[in-house]
């Protein structure tokens, strides 16, 4: 494992891997799922969107396109560096200081919500209420129920293949997951904790945070929109 990676987070292969594992170039090779349709049906046209991860502009890129207004916001500059049309901050989700802005739509994609560790799990829940405008909303994406369980599985991705090879227990509620990546030219690997968020456990997080629970965006439940709490 890379020096600079976190403990219980590493990838493999070619190019930069990012500190929770990510590899720039395999992700540059992704194409968007249906993401950013979930995210356009929840907001007004032309809405101004804060994108928490936002990596290389995988979903950044096509919400442009659609006329939003993107504040893109990564910790990893080599990610940052790919990134068009959109305005890019540096930085990580629980530590973001944008001060007195806010914005029609946070949003906090790439299951980032199911971080291991407990305290950047609150700290991404209070920077999608700060950030949240009067009336606005965040947007977020949760791991479907049985993510943990389904396992092995794989799907297609453009000419590759992305594999969920494990799930192990790593605590309690925690797993430790490992995803490989496979291409005609090039592997990579990325391993991370994951936190197994109940519905329960996570309608109480958003109430800490000071959101509510308005509604999920998809049938599978995976996409949720909260709103600041009265």
């Amino acid at each position: 494992m890379d020096g600079n990676q976190r403990p219980g987070y590493g990838g493999t292969g070619p190019g930069a891997i990012t500190p929770d594992g990510c590899a720039v170039d395999m992700y540059l090779r992704v194409a968007p799922g249906d993401e950013p349709d979930v995210i356009a049906s929840a907001v007004p046209p032309g809405a101004t969107l804060l994108e928490l991860g936002c990596g290389v502009g995988r979903i950044t890129h096509p919400l442009v396109e659609r006329g939003f207004t993107v504040t893109a916001v990564d910790e990893s500059p080599e990610m940052l560096a790919h990134v068009r049309g959109a305005r890019t901050v540096r930085s990580a989700i629980e530590t973001l200081d944008l001060g007195e802005e806010r914005f029609d739509a946070v949003v906090l994609g790439s299951f980032l919500v199911h971080n291991g560790d407990p305290a950047v799990r609150r700290g991404m829940l209070r920077t999608c209420r700060r950030y949240a405008a009067e009336g606005g909303c965040a947007l977020i994406q949760r791991e479907g129920a049985d993510w943990h369980l389904d396992v092995p599985r794989e799907r297609r991705t453009g000419d590759g293949l992305v594999r969920v090879a494990a799930a192990d227990p790593a605590g309690p509620a925690l797993s430790s997951v490992r995803v490989e990546y496979e291409f005609p030219d090039a592997t990579w690997t990325q391993t991370f904790l994951s936190y197994r968020w109940t519905d329960e456990g996570l309608e109480r997080a958003l109430a800490e945070a000071g959101l509510a629970l308005d509604r999920y965006l998809t049938p599978d439940r995976t996409w949720l929109r909260a709103r600041p709490a009265a």
